[in-house]
């Protein structure tokens, strides 16, 4: 059956209407978001704008308060929405949101699967990415959380999407009783221990569907990213975090910012295999002695013996390059110490030659 697009909650463009929600920014860069209602008013320590007096005017338009403030009236982007919707867990900020839009290739007709739901925060940009096509089954165990989450998608949509489900329950038992095997190319999960879910999101996805886990802590990375290979039904994992610095550019004051948005998680995606399709093994580079099985399995944490210089990365050097660069580090030290000892001679001083021709016993040059 065909989708219903999912109908804007505001228009894109036109006066301001009832009924929409407007950004008001102070001098200062302060930002106040208020939804227009005729008779309302809003207010502030630097006074009052009526509601009466935005309804009507352009998208960018400017309004005094009565206190002869200045403020900018805008329809709010959706990244401001997000950053600013009410929050029962917290949200993945929209510089993590663009990647994972972009690293799972969600896209129109997709049927996209996510956990948990949060705050709702990623699951209005999948919706607005899937354009009224596609599925998007949101999984949460918490109610509370799902009602917030729920809330902040109609307020941006207008309505509740005709191809979004909420589900309440714990992944792992519900999204077998939710979706078929192979009926899934995309399952985006933000969740403490991804992991424990691996075997029904495996069943779930089809051939050459993708993983992506968001997490928060480098154990968590690094656990998933070997859980990931055990389970022998999903390519390498690729894992990465995103940073964004902003600028400061006033005239010739062009530099970055002094504060940045930085570590917020981390991004780590694979893609399903067909059934029965063996990975080929990976080669590492950088060493010519090829690595032991007990190097290439996965550590078990608490294990002292697995911390070993390949399990951590390191390359491994031969013994044959060790002695030459052995050999260059001495005649570099000794060069540096004969340098040394000429620049501590006292002025004047002439090298002892020995027996050169040209020169006496007592090292003067001849005449």
């Amino acid at each position: 059956m065909p989708q219903t697009p999912i109908p804007p909650a505001a228009p894109a463009s036109g006066p301001f209407r009832s009924g929409e929600r407007v950004q008001l920014t102070d001098p200062k860069g302060r930002i106040t978001t208020t939804w227009l209602e005729s008779g309302r008013q809003v207010h502030s320590h630097q006074g009052t704008i009526d509601h009466d007096e935005l309804i009507g005017l352009p998208d960018g338009s400017v309004v005094e308060t009565t206190g002869g403030v200045p403020f900018l009236a805008l329809r709010p982007l959706l990244w401001d929405v997000v950053m600013s919707m009410p929050r029962g867990a917290a949200i993945i900020y929209p510089k993590d949101a663009a990647m994972i839009l972009a690293k799972a290739d969600i896209r129109p007709g997709a049927r996209v699967v996510e956990a948990g739901v949060g705050s709702g925060a990623l699951s209005v940009w999948i919706l607005r990415q899937l354009a009224g096509t596609g599925r998007l089954t949101s999984f949460e165990r918490r109610e509370e959380f799902a009602q917030v989450a729920r809330g902040n998608v109609v307020s941006v949509a207008g309505e509740d999407p005709a191809n979004w489900e909420i589900v309440l329950g714990d992944l792992a038992e519900a999204l077998p009783e939710t979706c078929p095997p192979g009926s899934v190319d995309r399952v985006v999960l933000d969740m403490l221990a991804p992991w424990e879910c691996l075997p029904a999101v495996s069943d779930a996805l089809v051939s050459g569907g993708v993983l992506l886990c968001y997490v928060a802590t480098a154990t968590q990375l690094s656990r998933i990213a070997e859980e990931i290979r055990a389970t022998g039904r999903y390519t390498e994992p690729e894992a990465e975090e995103t940073m964004v610095r902003g600028w400061h550019v006033q005239g010739l004051a062009v530099r970055p910012d002094h504060r940045m948005v930085a570590h917020t998680g981390f991004l780590i995606s694979a893609r399903r295999l067909a059934p029965g399709t063996v990975l080929p093994a990976r080669q590492q580079r950088g060493s010519k002695t090829p690595a032991s099985a007990e190097d290439t399995e996965a550590w078990t944490p608490g294990d002292p013996a697995a911390w070993t210089a390949e399990a951590v990365g390191e390359r491994r050097v031969s013994d044959k390059v060790l002695r030459k660069r052995g050999r260059e580090a001495t005649r570099g030290a000794d060069r540096a110490r004969a340098s040394d000892a000429a620049e501590s001679r006292p002025e004047g001083d002439i090298m002892d030659t020995g027996s050169q021709p040209g020169t006496t016993e007592e090292g003067k040059v001849a005449e």
